[in-house]
């Protein structure tokens, strides 16, 4: 037996002084940083200089194929990197046996050894090896390589220093993992919290797709995020682009009808992408920019919105398990508020249609009686009173009182047409046309309407009538001195042959560039 003072700790085979004061310091700095990125380059630092290597690496894994998706290396040069170029692919050679090794292999002739296959031919040379899995929660997350000591071949203790190293290295990364895992659902979650309280405020619903796909692209650390939308023929169409770049080339480009992937997105599932470029599901003409790529039915309720994609450039690091759950966690909540806000759009348009709709019932019922019936009583009153001077300003308050009850019955229907939608009845579309006519006159143009102009007046006669109200409103505006135009649609009009017909007048008060009053533009067709 050993004589060991009382209390002392058995002997591990731990690395003995002076090492161990150096790995106790590479042990506390492993764990000091939260951060995944900078862990991962400073275990493979701390590795390479604890082992005194000349090369390091730090291989992380894909989970779900075992390939090395990430490389975090030590001691080479962007050239050399640059080099040597695609990953390993982590299944052959050395690389492959570290995942099912218990712990750290070592070579000592990494050219003769029959375990080393599949070195690229860029690879700087190498002799001397030292590989340990590092393993997290029992699955092995990567490996850690080390090549050429700089005094010679690794050693046992190398080894043993290496074994201690990725232990806590696992520990590490998982605390890392944690963390940022943590930090990352708390900005999706805010990004959804903020991305929910501005469509609520009321935004249009282009600046609602906007902020959904803006808010997104950040969030995934995507190179764009893009709203498709079900076209009229059966595909889908991006209506809506987030990028660094100028949007533009995106915008409009459609998935053709019959595409598998628009397939699986009409049918309300995700597709995921390894690379844009290559997939032969894809067959945007955009897609040669893009690598990884995510794409998210937008659905509620069993309402499909449309689709958030979200493309990584080429050659970008792929979305993981982690960052594809909770993109597509984000695009149900988006969904939703989308939904949501649209019906809030909706009570808000139907509270201004009723208020509108009771200011047309109190104007009908009562302003335009109460004139009709002055009207009434000052042309019995112009019957009594002859033809006289009193008779012809009777008459002319009638005439007055007529254009105003008329005026009021336009007002009225104006207040009945929805306030931000295009006017589908042919009296809607006249009123617009001389309202978008008043911006450029600086002045309102009176309109008068005769007849069941909505009922009488259709297709093809319509068009023409309105290409002949705007060609006319045009020239009284290019006219000196117009103050005043009247237009009236009267639908009561007949033509010589006694055939019913619509005609347009429009009258002005401007003057001709010889000093001629304006004409009075009269166009009339059949119904």
């Amino acid at each position: 037996m050993t004589d060991r003072p009382a209390g002392a700790l058995p002997d591990r085979g731990l690395p003995r002084s002076p090492l161990l004061p150096r790995l106790l310091e590479a042990v506390l700095s492993v764990g000091s940083d939260l951060q995944l990125r900078s862990t991962l380059q400073q275990i493979i630092d701390t590795a390479t200089a604890l082992t005194d290597a000349r090369y390091g690496a730090l291989g992380v894994l894909d989970p779900g194929r075992g390939t090395i998706r990430e490389l975090y290396v030590c001691g080479m040069t962007e050239d050399e990197q640059a080099a040597i170029g695609d990953f390993p692919d982590g299944h052959t050679g050395l690389l492959g046996a570290l995942v099912d090794a218990p712990g750290p292999l070592r070579s000592d002739d990494l050219p003769a050894d029959p375990r080393a296959t599949g070195i690229p031919p860029g690879h700087p040379p190498m002799r001397s090896f030292l590989g340990a899995p590092i393993r997290v929660h029992h699955e092995v997350f990567g490996n850690i390589y080390l090549a050429e000591k700089h005094t010679g071949h690794f050693t046992e203790t190398d080894a043993g220093l290496l074994k201690v190293l990725s232990a806590q290295a696992g520990i590490a990364i998982g605390n890392a993992r944690l963390y940022e895992s943590a930090r990352q659902r708390e900005r999706w979650i805010e990004g959804a919290a903020a991305v929910t309280n501005t469509l609520l405020t009321g935004a249009n619903p282009t600046d609602a797709l906007t902020t959904v796909a803006e808010r997104a692209r950040l969030l995934s650390d995507a190179s764009a995020g893009v709203i498709l939308q079900p076209t009229e023929a059966g595909g889908m169409e991006i209506v809506v682009a987030s990028t660094h770049e100028d949007p533009a080339g995106l915008v409009g480009t459609a998935i053709a009808p019959g595409s598998p992937v628009l397939e699986q997105l009409l049918g309300g599932e995700a597709v995921f992408i390894e690379d844009s470029a290559t997939d032969p599901r894809m067959t945007t003409p955009v897609r040669s920019r893009f690598g990884p790529s995510m794409m998210l039915p937008l659905q509620s309720g069993g309402r499909l919105i449309g689709t958030l994609a979200l493309p990584r450039r080429r050659g970008a690091r792929p979305y993981t398990g982690v960052d594809r759950l909770l993109a597509a966690q984000f695009a149900s909540q988006a969904a939703l508020a989308l939904v949501l806000a649209d019906s809030q759009q909706d009570r808000e348009r139907l509270a201004v249609y009723e208020d509108r709709d009771r200011i047309a019932r109190d104007l009908h019922d009562l302003v335009v009686q109460r004139l009709f019936a002055t009207e009434m009583m000052l042309e019995s009153t112009r019957r009594r009173a002859g033809a006289g001077e009193t008779g012809e300003l009777l008459g002319t308050a009638v005439d007055e009182l007529d254009s105003t009850i008329q005026e009021v019955r336009t007002a009225i229907f104006a207040l009945q047409q929805p306030p931000a939608e295009a006017p589908t009845t042919f009296r809607g579309q006249v009123l617009r046309e001389t309202g978008g006519a008043a911006a450029v006159l600086g002045f309102q143009p009176s309109v008068r309407f005769a007849g069941a102009v909505d009922a009488l007046v259709a297709e093809p006669v319509c068009g023409r009538l309105l290409a002949a109200l705007r060609g006319a409103l045009a020239a009284a505006h290019r006219r000196a001195g117009v103050s005043a135009i009247e237009v009236e649609v009267d639908a009561t009009a007949t033509l010589p042959d006694g055939r019913g017909a619509v005609r347009l007048t429009v009258a002005d008060d401007g003057h001709e560039p010889d000093g001629s009053r304006a004409e009075t533009v009269t166009w009339e067709a059949p119904l």
